[in-house]
């Protein structure tokens, strides 16, 4: 028997077994990560809590993968397979792809990704700080996209939904030069944790004036909306106040009704998961302009995972970093 670390497998409901299993052995293209923090993905956490597909054609098949759902992770690099030569031996690195649900995951004390699937990102920085990069690369993608489209710099920004991607977003309008950044959420406790990001304006979109956000066919007062919740009633929201684009982020699970009065509208889909996006997100982390340390709100130990999931069931958390060397 190798050497032993500590993961946890989990099932629907509360179902959660704490582990000892053998240190994984990174092979050929190949990087094993001790992690130090590795945080949750509320839509795969939760849909795995009650066993309900995370899209269409999608379903869980139990028993789960050891440490899945886990994919935002941080850590050092503990060993590498053969022809690695872009990861070194205690370099930190962050992974920025999902590697997919069908091979152990991140909610252990070690896990082994595709070297590809890995990125340095600063040491400086508190370890809650960058494992979240996964899910800022996929916002970034989105902007990339959109910056491409020349649908940020200098336009009046609306952002629908202030979980952890509109929290990313919100930055990232700013940092792509938005002349004016409003959020959306009809949660008072979501609207009021996201004024430390300093929006110009945070907004019940259940009670906005028409006045002030006027509703197609009028000519609507905001440019560009970025939906991060996926929600039918979000998403035409944003369809009818929107006057060029918006960008669809939140994962779509029914039909939005694109009517007459959305002719002029561009209404764009996620790209996909990039190299690209992962280092514009470290780019701007590096220089200030994108901090992920406000989506945790929490921080626990393996053994408290559904303690963590009851929080943001709860929708008393934005995100649960557990930590796998704290003893629980």
């Amino acid at each position: 028997m190798g050497e032993q670390m500590k993961a946890i497998r989990v099932g629907p409901g509360r179902a959660v077994e704490l582990l000892s299993v053998s240190v994984p052995i990174p092979g050929p293209g190949e990087a094993l990560l001790r992690i130090e923090a590795v945080t949750t993905c509320p839509q795969w956490d939760l849909h795995l809590r009650h066993d309900e597909p995370m899209f269409v054609g999608h379903r869980f098949v139990h028993p789960y993968p050891v440490g899945q759902p886990g994919h935002e992770a941080t850590g050092t690099i503990a060993a590498v397979g053969e022809g690695v030569t872009t990861l070194q031996v205690g370099q930190r690195a962050s992974a920025w792809k999902d590697a997919g649900h069908g091979r152990d995951g991140c909610y252990a004390q070690y896990v082994v990704h595709q070297a590809e699937h890995l990125i340095s990102v600063p040491e400086t920085l508190p370890w809650e700080a960058t494992a979240p990069l996964e899910l800022a690369m996929c916002v970034g993608a989105a902007f990339l996209r959109l910056r491409e489209m020349g649908a940020v710099a200098g336009r009046r920004i609306g952002v629908m939904g202030l979980g952890p991607a509109g929290l990313i977003a919100v930055q990232m309008a700013r940092a792509e030069g938005a002349r004016e950044v409003i959020a959306f959420d009809p949660l008072a406790q979501r609207r009021e944790y996201a004024l430390r990001l300093r929006p110009d304006q945070v907004l019940d979109p259940g009670t906005v004036e028409e006045s002030q956000f006027p509703v197609r066919p009028l000519r609507p007062a905001l440019e560009t909306v970025v939906d991060c919740v996926g929600l039918k009633a979000s998403v035409e929201w944003a369809m009818d106040r929107a006057s060029d684009t918006v960008q669809l982020f939140g994962v779509q699970r029914e039909a939005y009704e694109f009517a007459v009065r959305h002719y002029t509208l561009r209404l764009t889909g996620y790209p996909g998961h990039s190299r690209e996006a992962a280092e514009y997100a470290v780019t701007l982390i590096q220089g200030g302009l994108l901090d992920l340390t406000p989506l945790v709100t929490h921080q626990l130990p393996l053994e408290r995972y559904a303690e963590g999931i009851d929080l943001l069931e709860q929708r008393a958390a934005i995100k649960i970093c557990f930590r796998p060397w704290w003893e629980g």
